[in-house]
């Protein structure tokens, strides 16, 4: 008689009949670091800085004034660029809506630019949100981080 081949994983039951094993992990102590600029002058500008280590899991910058919109969002991880786009490029490129590259521009008098990406990002050392205003009249300028710990 043959034996009968049996897959290597196995979706084991736990007697109330869920799947049985390790519960899946979260963002642990979450909270919202927020950041404001106002007047918000041409330069560049922090809004908020972490210290590592901890999980990034989305962020939003709301931009209030100015004509042109060359106002660039800038997240450096660990010292890496992860965005850097200008609301005008956003509006350019058709990120007015949820996508999975992770960044969407919300326009109404007020302009918000989302960055947050399907899988939480970690960071070891630092984490930084900042600003680059190219144009005038900028009243004012609010980030907010949503992150936590592993």
């Amino acid at each position: 008689m043959a034996k009968r081949r049996t897959s290597a994983v196995k979706s084991p039951r736990s007697a109330a009949g869920g799947m049985a094993g390790p519960t899946p992990r979260g963002v642990g102590d979450p909270e919202r670091t927020q950041g404001l600029k106002a007047p918000a002058p041409q330069g560049t500008h922090v809004l908020v800085t972490l210290r590592g280590p901890g999980v990034f899991v989305a962020a939003a910058v709301s931009k209030q004034g100015g004509a042109t919109d060359l106002t660039f969002v800038n997240l450096d991880i660990d010292g890496r660029n992860v965005t850097s786009l200008s609301f005008a490029a956003a509006a350019n490129l058709g990120l007015t809506q949820h996508n999975p590259y992770g960044v969407a521009l919300v326009q109404s008098v007020v302009k918000t630019l989302t960055v947050g990406f399907p899988t939480p990002l970690l960071y070891q050392k630092s984490l930084q949100l900042s600003v680059k205003v190219n144009e005038p009249n900028v009243v004012q300028i609010v980030g907010n981080v949503i992150h936590g710990t592993c």
